[in-house]
């Protein structure tokens, strides 16, 4: 399981202006990255076991450390213990790379401390700051805060938090504050298309769009304030109005008990939704009873066929293929899972949902801007302001699913579930990729160019974000 990047040098990069960050997301088995078909292969209950990481190049001269890019969370931090990890994951661990103040000389400790805890682990850190590199641009980051673990708990690698921050969900500038608040982006706003399990490779872009990995206009959902939202934590809450299911047979069965508050996690490999939805959306797939980690096992047979799990929500449906719906593990023989697991206490919608949707997260007017999500090529473009997002066309010719207020007719699923309901995350129709209007320009309000991350490690000198997919399949 050797673990090899693609070297990129920096007169690779192409030019770029200053008014947003453009990275790739490549998955592990994208051969033309990686040296091998496939990541280090970890453990299925692991949080990581199909994650998005980002490749952050920190300090003075630059340290290069692989983080976890999580909607989730808020804060930014490196360094985990590797020692209370094991098997697989205490490999990849190993190899996310550890960052050393001492050797920086622009590091500054700040002297204090806390502890971060997640839905698997938790992390014990110390606050220090120090220069965060973007790659392509000429531009750094100067005194960012994030933590240095001290001691963590099931954690395989440090997290880049990208939800709110100053004012809001920390007492500082994070990340996300960092890049508006030093001009890198001109709109405190970022764009995530992970990608399809085929096409291998996503982008994420911090202060703009990228019109090729969508079609049609975009649906603005109004992000749930916190003190009316499930948790009171101020995450990307947005009102899910339904879960259908089309099967390959045709026609539609609507669940009872779909519309509720979600939100959206790319921290999380699954999606959360009440025991009873997920008991009826089993049933459907033939799944299985949860084992003791909540996984339901299914059919592989499964990923073959042409059907979607449907998330509706106000103006838009995101359809989420079997294929990228259901997790494959790979074993002997091949092990199939469910990319739902039940919950009393929330609802999310996890990488399984995120990789079928379009999201812009517009942290400007606590606005999630969503439609299907697409691939025709890449053309990331900055945006001047949040409002040019109501007239932003996307590329590929594919018009997201629109919610029809009068119900349609309801036909026989898959197998013999179900419509049961309850309340307490997944993903979209097959993706275009090379058809549609590459041609057509983004809107005339969006800046041409972009400044771009190459994926890989470039050896010192200043690439600073790639983001990557570790799958086990």
């Amino acid at each position: 399981m050797a673990f090899f990047l693609r070297h990129v040098a920096a007169q690779d990069l192409p030019p770029h202006d200053d008014e947003c960050v453009h990275l790739p997301i490549v998955h592990s088995t994208n051969i033309n990255y990686f040296s091998t078909k496939r990541g280090v292969q970890l453990q299925l209950a692991n949080r990581s076991d199909v994650a998005y990481y980002a490749q952050l190049s920190i300090g003075t001269p630059p340290q290069p450390v692989f983080v976890q890019l999580d909607t989730g969370s808020f804060e930014l931090w490196v360094n985990p213990d590797c020692t209370t990890v094991s098997g697989a994951d205490a490999v990849f661990c190993e190899r996310v790379g550890q960052y050393d103040a001492t050797k920086s000389s622009t590091a500054n400790s700040l002297g204090t401390t806390r502890t971060l805890k997640y839905g698997i682990g938790k992390a014990n850190i110390s606050y220090v700051t120090d220069t965060i590199s973007l790659a392509g641009s000429t531009t750094s980051l100067q005194g960012v805060q994030f933590g240095m673990a001290t001691s963590t708990e099931d954690a395989s690698s440090g997290i880049l938090g990208i939800g709110y921050g100053n004012g809001i969900a920390t007492r500082y500038l994070n990340f996300l504050d960092q890049l508006r608040a030093q001009n890198a982006t001109r709109v405190k706003a970022f764009t995530l298309a992970l990608g399809s399990k085929e096409s291998q490779e996503g982008v994420i872009v911090f202060g703009g769009i990228d019109t090729s990995k969508f079609g049609g206009r975009l649906a603005k959902l109004p992000i749930i304030p916190a003190e009316q939202s499930p948790d009171r934590v101020p995450r990307f809450w947005v009102n899910m109005e339904s879960v259908s299911l089309t099967p390959p047979s045709g026609g539609n069965r609507v669940y009872q008990g779909g519309n509720m508050p979600v939100f959206l996690d790319s921290g999380s490999t699954m999606t959360l939704l009440p025991p009873n939805l997920t008991r009826a959306i089993a049933s459907d797939f033939g799944g299985q009873a949860p084992d003791t980690n909540g996984f339901i096992r299914i059919d592989c047979g499964l990923t073959a066929l042409n059907g979607t799990l449907n998330f509706a929500f106000d103006g838009v449906i995101i359809k989420v293929p079997y294929k990228e719906l259901i997790r494959e593990v790979t074993s002997n023989p091949p092990a199939c899972f469910l990319g739902i697991t039940p919950s009393e206490r929330f609802a999310l919608l996890g990488d399984t949902f995120l990789r079928s949707a379009y999201a812009v997260f517009d942290l400007e007017t606590d606005s999630i801007w969503m439609t299907q999500a697409a691939n025709c090529g890449s053309n990331p473009a900055a945006l001047n302001s949040v409002q040019d997002l109501s007239a932003a066309t996307g590329a590929c010719g594919l018009e997201s699913p629109r919610v029809n207020s009068t119900s349609s007719s309801l036909a026989p699923s898959v197998g013999n579930g179900s419509s049961d309901d309850n309340d307490v995350s997944t993903s979209a129709g097959s993706p275009v990729s090379g058809t549609g209007s590459q041609g057509r320009p983004p809107p005339t309000s969006l800046a041409s160019k972009c400044t771009w991350s190459i994926t890989g490690i470039v050896g010192g000198l200043g690439a600073a974000v790639a983001l990557h997919l570790f799958m086990s399949s």
